[in-house]
């Protein structure tokens, strides 16, 4: 899989970051509306370590882009790109976090449970039969699982979708249990905060009021640690604003209003 697609015509000075880790393509429609307006990269990321997928987003950067960009992150390419910054400064003029994680473990805890709580109870203990499956050293059907338990996030992670084509490439296991490990455990650790303090440009947090991601894990961390962060609700908005029919055409007209 090359780990790039290119959208618009150059200066290719927006970037938009997918999810995941190992969800590669879930930015293309975002892409799409970008580009009649902006050159955008939409880069595809292979590597399967924290230290990798930095170093190879920066080089497809580098190598592609106008610099500096504005680079928009999707949930983990949210943290993505702000792990990138706080290393290079220079690579970005502004940053837009798009339904990102919480940035302090006291607030994780949260995800999960606002995720049983919009489940049954028989899709409740086939979350958790999944959960084992995956987490087994011993499974041979993790793909399989691992589509079951998206398509059970989904439900809980929208208010109310559009029609739409899943755009998502290869969902790429291998990468997920690679990197996420080492991603949680830097924010365990309180060091992926902390990063925060070496980045410069302005960060802008678009935020779904009824993603289980809690908005609180973003606004309050970041705004102490950013001197320039400020935050974005969508109503009636799940994780991806993109397919939110209530939360859309909001969430476009607020991305294109900051890239300006």
């Amino acid at each position: 899989m090359k780990n790039l697609r290119k959208y618009g015509k150059a200066p290719f000075n927006v970037a938009v970051i997918h999810g995941g880790p190992g969800v590669p393509g879930e930015m293309a429609p975002v892409a799409r509306q970008l580009s009649t307006g902006w050159g955008i990269l939409e880069p595809l990321q292979t590597a399967i370590s924290l230290k990798g997928q930095v170093q190879e987003l920066r080089s497809v950067l580098e190598e592609n882009g106008s610099l500096p960009m504005i680079l928009v992150g999707h949930s983990w390419g949210a943290w993505l790109i702000f792990i990138l910054t706080a290393q290079c400064p220079s690579l970005a003029k502004k940053l837009i976090l798009v339904g990102s994680g919480p940035f302090e473990e006291k607030y994780a805890s949260r995800l999960m449970e606002t995720r049983l709580s919009r489940l049954n109870e028989e899709e409740k203990k086939e979350v958790f039969s999944l959960m084992e499956i995956l987490n087994s050293p011993e499974t041979d059907n993790e793909s399989t699982a691992m589509t079951k338990l998206g398509k059970l996030m989904n439900k809980t992670d929208t208010y109310a979708s559009l029609p739409h084509n899943g755009e998502t490439l290869n969902c790429q296991q291998e990468v997920f249990q690679k990197v996420w490990p080492e991603a949680n455990e830097l924010r365990k650790s309180g060091k992926l905060l902390q990063l925060g303090k070496q980045i410069i440009c302005p960060v802008v947090a678009i935020h779904g009021d009824y993603d289980p991601h809690p908005p609180e894990g973003v606004k309050d961390p970041l705004s102490r640690i950013l001197k320039n962060f400020r935050l974005v609700t969508l109503k009636n908005c799940g994780h991806e604003p993109w397919i939110e029919p209530y939360a859309k055409d909001k969430f476009y007209k607020v991305l294109k209003e900051e890239l300006g």
